[in-house]
């Protein structure tokens, strides 16, 4: 890797190398040295811009949570072309709520849940990133719904009228990486899958997943075969019915011990004017930003890694009914 600390061996290592030292090594102040100083960060719930911004929301998170492991999955990559990477970096957290922060009063719940975070990064510095983490999953765990959770942020924001926006589409920060990832047909054939699941009611889910396929959905559910895959989409694709589906990014790779896998990062954006994975319809201006992983074998997509922010869908629908 060009103009990278040469401690790392390749474009996966550093990205598990620098997450364990800030995360779990405690050395919070190293993002000056792996973040620039203007990055922007995006997630479903905003945006911030900057390294010193990223180093106060750490120092918080790690209070709240003092134990995290971040448990790297996978490192899904592409060469950007210019001497850097991407790479989309799926996480299997393990944390216990021993603060009190953002959830409230520490509980000492053990809980579990996923994060993929889509980074560009070029000598040494990360300097563009898209964030999701699976927050269902969090505030599950903790005794509320996405829905309860989505109130309590706009209460404690000083209601709908102050309370802080959701990322939406027309208020995402300007991308400092341009790039679209890679040519590589994995990642090709899962963007094509993810726009069929979306958005064609008459999708047939044998033609893309093996029989014994295993879902990981936002909230922290596992589905299994044919059935639960299409009872997942149906209920996204139901609730937003005229969304546009877009896709953002995407990476198709085939490492050794590996096998096929892909990384999309995409959006929906449209009204919520359907009954489905968001209750009845309310007629919200929506958007949901979503990573996905996937993993290929001989009779289909055999593992997949779906993540979308419920709390911010939530949110949106609970701030236009005022």
């Amino acid at each position: 890797m060009r103009d990278f600390n040469q401690r790392f061996n390749d474009e996966p290592s550093y990205i598990l190398g620098i997450t364990k030292e800030i995360w779990e090594d405690r050395n919070v102040e190293s993002l000056r040295e792996y973040y620039t100083a203007d990055i922007p960060v995006r997630s479903p719930d905003g945006y911030v811009v900057g390294s010193e911004v990223v180093i106060s929301a750490t120092q918080a998170t790690l209070k709240e949570f003092p134990d995290r492991q971040l448990l790297g999955e996978d490192v899904i990559w592409s060469d950007d072309g210019h001497g850097g990477f991407f790479s989309s970096h799926r996480i299997f957290s393990t944390a216990t709520h021993l603060g009190d922060g953002v959830f409230g009063k520490a509980t000492g719940t053990h809980l579990r849940y996923r994060v993929i975070a889509d980074c560009a990064a070029q000598a040494n510095q990360i300097y563009d990133e898209w964030l999701v983490r699976d927050l269902g999953a969090i505030v599950r765990q903790l005794g509320f719904t996405p829905e309860m959770f989505a109130a309590r942020q706009i209460k404690a924001e000083g209601g709908a009228e102050q309370a802080v926006l959701p990322l939406m589409s027309q208020s995402e920060p300007p991308a400092v990486y341009l790039g679209k990832g890679n040519d590589h047909p994995s990642g090709h054939r899962y963007a094509k899958e993810l726009g069929q699941l979306i958005t064609a009611d008459d999708v047939d889910v044998t033609a893309i997943y093996d029989r014994a396929v295993q879902m990981e959905q936002p909230g922290g559910h596992v589905g299994h075969g044919w059935a639960d895959a299409a009872s997942f989409w149906v209920g996204i694709r139901t609730s937003l019915p005229t969304a546009e589906f877009r896709v953002h990014h995407t990476i198709g790779r085939h490492d050794d011990g590996l096998g096929l896998r892909a990384a999309v990062r995409w959006s929906i954006t449209g009204t919520h004017d359907g009954p489905g994975h968001f209750g009845e319809p309310s007629g919200a201006p929506v958007h949901v930003m979503g990573i996905s992983h996937a993993e290929y074998g001989p009779w289909g997509l055999r593992r997949e890694f779906v993540l979308f922010d419920e709390v911010a869908v939530w949110k949106q629908i609970l701030l236009h009914r005022g």
